[in-house]
């Protein structure tokens, strides 16, 4: 596909806006100029029939026809190639310019105007009906009181002044025409110069250097206004983004550091000096519980990756509808287990028919990471909640615990991966801090929303909306 430029498609434009205007004014001005020249003709041609018609008498002895004043014709009118007749109602021709010609006849009556090519010259001819003779008081009995004139003059001069006018209007137009092309592509390229400036500050962001300042004229600029607070806001998600990575990496490899070199200690010490065979054993299990934790955490990057590549359209998934109720009743029988040790409780109450279309597992490990920290953090004897009902079109899934509660400076906090609430690294608080990340990446990559509330000291509710299945 070839190159595009915005310049060159404005310039385009203007260029063919300013022709078809010029087209536009030079076809109007040479309609108006031929129609106030032919309506001036018109009167003219008019005023001369009007002057022969009144140049017939009636004779001064009866028993002779009328006369015509020859002489009185004025003789410009014939040297311009005016051509006429006079008809007699009922006696015939009284009159005729010596050029006439008998094409020049047309037999409609009234006032009539007509154009006819005589010898190659265009004539514009005006018949007149019923034209009294002006000499009333001499009129002599048995002779007619009204004539026909038919009157013709040529074009050409008409034409030529058209044809003037049309250049005259071209000429200036082009002139115009010109003019105000070279003042849009001075106002194109002063228009663009802060679309210039605002590539150049976005060519200068590299993965070292995240700052983008847009120039005051840009920000100026109404229609680029937008556009940079656009890019200014994509960046600033995208350095994040970045910091997000770098910040996953790091504890990914905190994470991953600790049973490493635990194991590599526990299979080290094992190896210095023979063992009993219940010392190898202890060993040996020592070393499955931490490969068991090893095992866990790259479980959960996986399901992480996995739910990010879903979510952003990289991973195809054919989705059939499932009953929310039934996978949270299966998470909650999962974790019966967890809550007996923590002398907790979990009670479901759920309205019925409640149908989201998703993958059974996921949402199952969603309520399980949501149970999980619920349970963890509430204290012994108390009971987790979870309610499951329809709010609108979606499905809304609540489950409140009575535990500590989060504060409000680590709530927007809680789904970062690798977050703790419990600021202690150590084996024995469980977990990776990947659960909440898990369940908030799973929860959009089907178009629903997670949201946290919290009180200290009260507790803590986690709030999940799931569309429900159109179908």
């Amino acid at each position: 596909m070839p190159n595009s430029s915005i310049r060159q498609r404005l310039i385009m434009t203007m260029v063919l806006t300013q022709a078809l205007l010029a087209a536009a004014l030079v076809l109007t001005g040479v309609y108006y100029t031929h129609h106030r020249l032919l309506s001036s003709l018109d009167a003219e041609l008019h005023a001369r029939a009007m002057g022969v018609g009144a140049l017939v008498r009636y004779p001064e002895e009866p028993h002779q026809s009328l006369i015509f004043e020859k002489s009185l014709v004025p003789a410009r009118d014939l040297a311009a190639g005016d051509l006429f007749e006079i008809l007699a109602d009922g006696a015939g021709v009284v009159a005729r310019s010596p050029s006439w010609s008998s094409r020049l006849a047309f037999p409609f009556s009234g006032k009539q105007y007509r154009n006819i090519k005589l010898k190659g010259v265009p004539y514009r001819m005006l018949r007149l009906d019923k034209v009294p003779i002006l000499d009333r008081e001499e009129a002599i009995s048995g002779l007619p009181s009204t004539l026909t004139v038919i009157y013709a003059m040529p074009e050409i001069e008409m034409k030529r002044q058209v044809w003037r006018a049309g250049i005259s209007i071209a000429v200036a137009s082009l002139f115009f025409l010109g003019l105000t092309l070279l003042l849009a592509l001075w106002g194109i390229r002063r228009g663009l110069s802060p679309l210039q400036g605002l590539a150049a500050e976005a060519a200068q962001v590299t993965a070292q250097h995240w700052d983008f300042h847009p120039r005051e004229e840009a920000e100026l600029v109404a229609e680029l206004r937008p556009l940079a607070e656009a890019m200014q806001t994509m960046l600033q998600r995208l350095h994040q983004s970045f910091e997000q990575q770098r910040e996953f990496l790091g504890n990914a490899a905190h994470e991953l550091k600790t049973p490493v070199a635990i194991l590599k200690s526990t299979v080290q010490s094992l190896l210095q000096k023979t063992r009993t065979s219940q010392e190898y054993q202890a060993g040996l299990a020592q070393s499955l519980e931490d490969i068991e934790r090893l095992e866990k955490l790259l479980q959960g990057m996986l399901h992480l990756a996995r739910a990010e590549q879903w979510a952003y359209g990289t991973l195809k998934r054919k989705l059939e509808p499932v009953d929310v109720v039934g996978t949270c009743a299966d998470a909650i029988e999962g974790l019966r287990g967890l809550a007996h040790a923590h002398d907790a409780d979990i009670r479901l109450m759920a309205e019925d028919g409640i149908v989201c279309r998703a993958d059974p597992e996921d949402l199952e490990l969603v309520w399980i990471n949501l149970l999980e920290n619920a349970v963890r953090y509430s204290p012994n004897g108390t009971t987790v909640n979870v309610h499951v009902g329809r709010r609108d079109h979606t499905a809304r899934v609540v489950v409140e615990d009575q535990g500590p509660g989060i504060r409000a400076d680590d709530l927007p906090l809680i789904f970062e991966r690798f977050h703790r609430g419990d600021r202690s690294r150590t084996r024995e608080t469980g977990g990776f801090g990947l659960g909440l990340a898990i369940a908030k990446a799973l929860v959009e990559a089907y178009g629903g929303t997670i949201t946290p509330e919290s009180t200290v000291g009260q507790g803590t509710r986690m709030i999940v909306d799931l569309p429900l299945n159109a179908n």
